[in-house]
């Protein structure tokens, strides 16, 4: 059975991190962006009008734009240990980026290196389950719509289901301007005052946005399938996998995020796209609620286990 690798860099007194996924050999991969204002490196590759099905690792990273630079940490560890697209000329390792703004927790000078991005590498393991405040979720937050004074701890959250020989499993980096519902549309956690949901008694609160009130938002999700789907496909599961990011965050895809979805495939199991989309579907949902109820406070911003 073929399995990917998780790996963080976990940086909390500054309030920054990365999360590195390594894949195992021949897997194919697409993406898609609903955000506004991703920020990414390699992304193009990930088009399925694009030459490229494999990729060999991705990064998910905090710094905003500077986190970027971290990719080169995870392209040197697969280089070394002989990872990458064949050329006449040696192997290219094709590593895809994301990055989330946490510019605002902690110390907005700090962000990621290449060299936490290796270490990532290093410790990456099959069942690596840390949630919360860990990887590129150290520094995520949520429920900005109403301004960072009323904003909660965001994080990283994982979730998978099992149907028969068939599986899937998401990786959330939550770090929208919306607040986090659960399925039956409670808020979890968002903007908050005096220990009350600001949008509990009056939801349309939240259509007030402006950009005076906060800064650049993102929801990065990573799914893992053993299911066999062309790169068409692969983007397709992408774009419904964003309905898991709409069921959890409200509002979700603003003006003022960057989300994206990024999908991998092993290709071992064969599945109707149906099938694996609403599997797909609830394990984004899941991993996004699983983040804030594992998130902790950091920086004096409070998480959901806070008063």
């Amino acid at each position: 059975m073929k399995q990917f690798k998780i790996g963080h860099y976990t940086n909390l007194r500054q309030g920054t991190g990365c999360t590195v996924i390594l894949c195992p050999e021949g897997i194919k991969a697409s993406a898609c962006a609903r955000g506004i204002s991703p920020g990414t490196r390699e992304f193009a590759l990930l088009s399925p009008f694009r030459k490229v099905e494999e990729i060999h690792g991705l990064l998910l990273t905090g710094g905003s734009a500077f986190g970027l630079d971290a990719a080169a940490g995870v392209m040197r560890y697969l280089r070394e240990t002989g990872k990458g697209y064949a050329t006449p000329f040696g192997k290219i390792p094709i590593v895809p980026a994301a990055v989330i703004f946490d510019l605002l927790v902690i110390d907005s000078g700090v962000f990621p290196t290449a060299e936490n991005a290796y270490d990532a590498c290093r410790t990456a393991q099959s069942n690596n389950e840390a949630q919360g405040t860990v990887g590129a979720g150290t520094g995520a937050t949520v429920g900005k719509w109403a301004g960072h004074e009323h904003l909660m701890k965001g994080g990283i959250g994982q979730a998978r289901l099992n149907i028969d020989k068939v599986w899937v499993h998401s990786l959330a980096v939550v770090n929208p301007v919306g607040d986090i519902i659960d399925e039956k549309g409670t808020v979890l956690a968002g903007a908050r005052q005096n220990g009350n949901f600001l949008a509990e008694k009056d939801p349309r609160l939240r259509w007030k946005l402006s950009r005076g009130n906060f800064d650049q938002n993102t929801v990065l999700v990573a799914v893992m399938t053993n299911a066999s789907l062309s790169k068409q496909q692969l983007f397709y599961l992408s774009e419904r996998a964003h309905n898991g990011i709409v069921r959890s965050v409200v509002p979700a895809h603003t003006s003022f995020d960057g989300d994206i979805v990024f999908s991998m495939a092993t290709g071992e199991t064969n599945v109707t796209i149906d099938f694996i989309t609403e599997m797909t579907v609830e394990t984004v949902r899941q991993s996004i609620v699983q983040s804030v109820l594992h998130a902790t406070s950091i920086g004096g911003i409070r998480a959901l286990d806070t008063k």
